[in-house]
């Protein structure tokens, strides 16, 4: 634009002479208001039309005196003006009582900033006309956009830190129980020794299933996926509890609570049962919650099955890491299927729906893949430079919002080498350490912050345990089930929630007029 500057009337002088106004000058005190009616402002069509038209080869004496150049210039300076106003142009107040910082944009508007956040509604104070809409923000897939406050989880991805209700998660994953970890995550305080008591009661008393849901189960094709199994049976849950759509009842939820987290892993247990066509085991609960897991998967024909100390700590620790993790895809799907105020059951399918995408719940089945896929430790590095090259992926490497070690990862490793000292070293270790090596010190990973995530190790060791790889996503889903419903009660008694509804922005055909069918070419 500086040419265009250069050839233009001074910089005290409008294209329109009556018009005193310093429209090329920076300043931001100046008002930008333009004899122009507002009712003459061109169309987006004429403005680009004349645009190219410039572009084409008018010169700028020719397009100076074109009509539309005073409102093209008018209507540029206004938008720009408070484009540099907004992002630049005004100072920042502290008000240290309620810590928020206010940028000023006129005297008696002002765009709050708290915790570093603004709110996207107040993007509409930015607009050229007043009777525009205003400015929205475009955001695919959620990469830079809040949609709740919470409370429940705290991730500071740069750091490697992850936090239940301010707990560190290395302090749980050493000292807790994955249902002592549900409390906190459910009620925001660790629990006395008389409550968790009172927490474990509850969720052992409802353990059990309907007999009608077994008969449910048993209609599934002997070969279902476990995931479809659970979304379809989670969901029928709520055509047997009918008080679960009284929502905005805290007794009534948390009896939901009680019966989701109770029964969720005898659903799990009995769709891994009718895969392998053998008959369903009750649950014992006598044993702890990932004891009594176990119990119903691989019971045989003892008359009481024993889990191994090891793989029960094992499978808690694991529980415990996968309890929560902010507002990931399927936490933000409870969210906002929730918001329609659904019952509790149809909101925690879909939930799992969300799990069992590839991207989502099926991570760690993809490191096995690829595992099996490099073959042996001589063929890793000629499959780093693949990657490198960008003709395949390190699958279990890097993350959304981790820019560092992954936390989970950490603990993970550790654990993962008690179980193989158990049950056997998996073959495929020795293949994931040395990628873990070779990545770590290779600038390409390093400088792209691609660090070892929860799914890395997480195959190996359920594969070690005896899982299935079809069984993983719903390993996930069964401690997770205490986060989604924490964040979900959150939704609900968060009086700035509604109906989740985000806007879009619209790029196709304007106004068509139909055509009748034998008309048409």
């Amino acid at each position: 634009m500086a040419h265009l500057r250069d050839r233009a009337k001074p910089d005290n002088t409008c294209c329109n002479d009556n018009c005193q106004e310093a429209h090329l000058r920076p300043s931001l005190s100046l008002s930008l208001s333009c004899p122009r009616p507002t009712a003459a402002l061109p169309s987006t069509r004429e403005l680009l039309h004349f645009c190219t038209a410039c572009l084409a080869g008018f010169g700028a004496a020719s397009f100076r005196r074109h009509p539309l150049w005073c409102t093209v210039i008018a209507q540029a300076r206004q938008a720009l003006r408070g484009l540099r106003g907004f992002f630049n142009g005004f100072p920042i107040v502290h008000n240290h009582d309620e810590n928020v910082r206010a940028l000023h944009r006129a005297p008696r508007n002002a765009i709050p900033i708290a915790h570093d956040t603004i709110r996207a509604a107040d993007l509409r104070q930015i607009k050229v006309d007043p009777k525009e809409f205003g400015m929205m923000s475009y955001d695919p897939a959620f990469n830079n956009t809040a949609s709740c406050i919470s409370k429940v989880t705290f991730i500071d991805g740069d750091a490697g830190i992850l936090r239940y209700r301010g707990y560190p998660i290395e302090d749980l994953a050493e000292k807790s129980t994955y249902l002592e970890t549900a409390y906190l995550l459910l009620n925001g305080e660790l629990p006395t020794p008389s409550q968790l008591k009172d927490w474990t009661y509850h969720v052992t008393h409802h353990t059990f299933i309907h007999e009608s849901i077994k008969k449910f189960l048993d209609g599934f094709h002997y070969d279902a996926h476990p995931m479809g199994m659970m979304i379809s049976t989670i969901a029928a849950l709520s055509t047997f509890y009918h008080d679960a759509k009284d929502i905005f009842s805290a007794e009534s939820r948390q009896k939901q609570t009680y019966r989701l987290v109770g029964k969720v892993p005898t659903i799990a247990a009995f769709s891994y049962r009718h895969t392998l066509g053998m008959p369903f085991v009750y649950p014992d609960n006598e044993l702890s919650y990932p004891g009594n897991f176990l119990n119903m998967l691989f019971r045989t024909t003892e008359p009481k099955y024993r889990p191994n100390p090891t793989l029960e700590h094992a499978l808690d620790v694991l529980f415990i890491l996968h309890a929560d993790h902010e507002q990931n895809c399927s936490t933000n799907t409870i969210r906002g299927v929730g918001s329609s105020h659904v019952d509790p059951y149809s909101a925690t399918a879909a939930a799992i729906a969300a799990l069992y995408g590839p991207l989502h719940g099926g991570a760690n089945e993809e490191v096995l893949h690829m595992l099996m896929q490099i073959g042996s430790i001589q063929k890793v590095p000629d499959f780093i430079k693949r990657v490198k090259a960008g003709e395949v992926k390190l699958m279990g490497f890097g993350h959304r919002v981790y820019k560092n070690y992954d936390p989970r990862a950490r603990i993970i490793k550790h654990i993962a080498y008690e179980v193989f000292e158990l049950m056997g070293k998996n073959p495929l270790l020795e293949i994931a350490l040395e990628c873990e090596r070779i990545a770590l010190e290779d600038e390409y990973f390093v400088k792209r912050k691609l660090y070892p995530n929860v799914d890395f190790y997480t195959g190996l060791i359920y594969q070690s345990m005896g899982f299935p790889m079809t069984m993983f996503p719903v390993l996930f889903a069964i401690p997770r089930t205490s986060g989604w419903i924490a964040q979900w009660e959150e939704m609900l008694l968060d009086p700035e929630q509604k109906i989740a509804r985000p806007r879009q922005i619209y790029l196709g055909h304007n106004t068509r007029h139909y055509v009748p069918i034998d008309q048409r070419n």
